[in-house]
C-alpha cells in the first residue's frame, strides 16, 4: 500500500534547527592549541631574560627610527624599479621576437639562481674587477669616466642587487598575470576599436592585477626581509643598527626583539594594504569583464 505524504503536516522551514554536528577531535584541537597559546604566552611576558624594559628604552631610539627610514627606503625604492623592469622583461619574454625572448629568459635564470646576499657582495666589490666606470661610444673614445669606489657606494650596491634580483620574480609574476587573461578579452576589445595599448590599460592590466597582485604582495613583504642582508656590506638599515647598538652595550636578545617588532609592524601595515587593494581591484575587474563580455555579445550578433 502506497502512503500519502501529507505535505501540511510537515513543520515550516523557519521552525526547522540544524542540528549541529558533534566533533569532538576538533575540540581536543582547539584545546591543545589554547594550552600551547598559553604556555607560550606566559613564558614571553614572564620570563625576565626578555628584559622588556629594555625593549621599550630602544624601541624608539633615533638610530633604531632611522634604520627604519632606511629599509623602507630601500624597499620603496628596488619594489619601483623592480615593477618597471620586471614589466619590460616579462613583455620581451612574451614578444614575438626569438632574440628578445631568449635574452630575457637568460635574464630570469641568471638572476634568480645567484643567491641575493651573493649579488649584493658582488656589487659591493665592484671595483675588484672594474676598477673605473666610463661613458662613450662602444668600442670607440671615452667621454667621462668614474672612480668605481666613489660610484658604487654600500646603498648603490644594495639597490642594484636587490633591483636585479627582484626583477627576475616580478617578471614571471607579472607574466603568469597576463597569461591568465583569455584570449577572448582581447578579441572583444579589439571589435570595439581599441587600440593595442587602450586593451592593454583598460582591458588587460585590470584583469591580470588580480592574479598579480597576491603573491606580488608576499614579494614585497620578502623584498623587506631581504634588506636585512645589507649589513653585510655595513649599510645602517634597521637590523645593521640595533646590532651597532648591542654591540656597546651587549644587550642582543632585547635589541633583536626590537627589530622583530618592528617588522612585524611594517609586516602587518603591508598585509592590510594588499588586503584593500585586492578588494578595489575585484570591483574594478568585474566591471572590465562585464564590458568585454558586451563586446562580445556585439562582436558575436555582427
Amino acid at each position: 500500500m502506497t502512503k500519502v505524504l501529507n505535505v501540511d503536516a510537515l513543520p515550516e522551514p523557519s521552525v526547522l534547527k540544524r542540528a549541529k554536528r558533534r566533533r569532538p577531535g576538533l575540540l581536543v584541537a582547539n584545546a591543545i592549541v589554547l594550552v600551547l597559546a598559553a604556555m607560550a604566552v606566559t613564558t614571553i611576558f614572564t620570563n625576565p631574560r626578555f628584559e622588556w624594559e629594555t625593549v621599550g628604552k630602544y624601541f624608539f631610539e633615533i638610530r633604531v627610527l632611522k634604520g627604519i627610514g632606511v629599509s623602507l627606503g630601500m624597499t620603496a625604492a628596488t619594489m619601483a624599479l623592480s615593477l618597471v623592469s620586471g614589466t619590460i622583461v616579462a613583455l620581451m619574454r612574451m614578444g614575438d621576437s626569438r632574440l628578445m625572448s631568449t635574452v630575457a629568459a637568460a635574464f630570469i635564470w641568471v638572476f634568480r639562481s645567484i643567491p641575493m646576499l651573493v649579488q649584493l657582495l658582488f656589487w659591493y666589490n665592484l671595483a675588484a674587477l672594474f676598477p673605473t666606470l666610463s661613458l662613450g661610444i662602444p668600442w670607440g673614445p671615452r667621454f667621462v669616466t668614474f672612480d668605481s669606489n666613489s660610484v658604487i657606494g654600500p646603498l648603490t650596491a644594495a639597490i642594484i642587487g636587490l633591483t636585479l634580483h627582484e626583477t627576475a620574480y616580478i617578471a614571471e609574476l607579472i607574466r603568469s598575470g597576463l597569461l591568465a587573461v583569455p584570449d577572448g578579452q582581447h578579441q572583444a576589445a579589439s571589435a570595439l576599436g581599441l587600440t593595442p595599448a587602450q586593451i592593454f590599460f583598460r582591458v588587460t592590466l585590470p584583469q591580470a592585477l588580480r592574479v598579480i597582485v597576491p603573491p606580488m604582495g608576499n614579494e614585497l613583504i620578502s623584498l623587506l626581509k631581504a634588506t636585512s642582508l645589507v649589513s653585510v656590506i655595513t649599510l645602517a638599515d634597521l637590523l645593521y643598527s640595533v646590532q651597532l647598538i648591542y654591540a656597546k652595550n651587549f644587550q642582543t636578545v632585547p635589541l633583536l626583539i626590537v627589530a622583530a617588532i618592528w617588522y612585524m609592524i611594517i609586516t602587518g601595515a603591508i598585509t592590510l594594504l594588499q588586503q584593500r587593494l585586492e578588494r578595489r581591484l575585484g570591483r574594478h575587474t568585474l566591471i572590465s569583464a562585464d564590458k568585454a563580455g558586451k563586446a562580445k555579445r556585439i562582436e558575436h550578433s555582427v
